[in-house]
């Protein structure tokens, strides 16, 4: 199936920091599109890649499973490890439990963990009718467009396919049992009024991690996809000041390698 308009995984070229950003669940990279760009625009190479069974249709996503999901940012992660020097890992919601895996299993090759609304279980009655209503209703609403700016939607599926949803269930509890193994650098950036994900979700992240240096800052005007939102720019600054930190004259290096860089391009999946 043809890659919807504005779905399309996005890349740019830049210096010796790098960047990986992972979308949620039944979202596409249009999500973090914004966020990529910015960070592109300040000389950092950037992939945000289309998760396998996302940005086309739901049917698509029925044939697909964590294990999908995760292999995709770990090719990424390692393609960004052999042309860069520092790799940070960025994630929404779902993506952001892409990240912490990322961290947890790939230590120290990834040099940070930004997380905005990261998503940890699958909440109330659902958790538990998944393994059975799954194989006799192929799916419910969907979640997407949780934003509380006016006039701006989410590309993402209007329903939730449920084979996908209990893999999704299935890799949450599989990451919770590694976030002990998190130790990089953390900014977790969270949403106290958020539709999709409760702020339970972020409290147990920060309390599982390894991590010492850790930061959190309350979104106070946005609701789940901050990221378009409200407070987006305020992610983006806090992201790229939270690389500034631990990559040291990367705003110096960047800006001498963005004079003879292209744009970034969007590439098709």
């Amino acid at each position: 199936m043809p890659v919807l308009p504005g779905a399309e995984p996005f890349r740019h070229e830049g210096g010796e920091v790098g960047v990986l950003l992972c979308h949620g669940f039944t979202g596409s990279p249009q999500s973090l599109r914004p966020w990529a760009e910015f960070l592109a625009g300040r000389g950092l190479t950037v992939a945000l890649p289309l998760l396998p069974g996302h940005g086309t249709r739901w049917e698509d996503m029925q044939l697909t499973g964590w294990q999908d999901w995760y292999a995709e940012v770990d090719r990424e992660l390692r393609a960004l490890r052999e042309r860069c020097t520092r790799v940070f890992v960025f994630g929404l919601s779902l993506g952001g439990a892409l990240a912490l895996r990322l961290a947890a299993k790939h230590g120290d090759e990834v040099s940070g963990v930004v997380v905005v609304n990261p998503a940890n279980r699958v909440h109330g009655a659902a958790a538990y009718a998944l393994p059975v209503l799954r194989h006799f209703v192929p799916t419910v609403g969907g979640i997407a467009s949780d934003i509380a700016k006016e006039g701006v939607t989410e590309l993402g599926y209007d329903r939730v396919p449920l084979r996908a949803a209990h893999s999704m269930r299935n890799f949450y509890r599989i990451v919770d049992g590694e976030l002990p193994q998190v130790t990089q650098p953390l900014l977790l950036l969270r949403s106290p009024q958020d539709h999709v994900v409760p702020p339970v979700d972020s409290a147990r992240v920060l309390s599982r991690v390894s991590s010492t240096d850790v930061t959190e800052i309350l979104l106070e005007q946005s609701y789940h996809v901050a990221t378009l939102d409200h407070d987006a720019d305020r992610v983006f600054e806090e992201s790229y000041a939270f690389i500034g930190r631990l990559a040291p004259g990367v705003g110096e290096r960047s800006d001498a390698v963005q004079a003879g860089q292209q744009e970034g391009t969007a590439t098709g999946g």
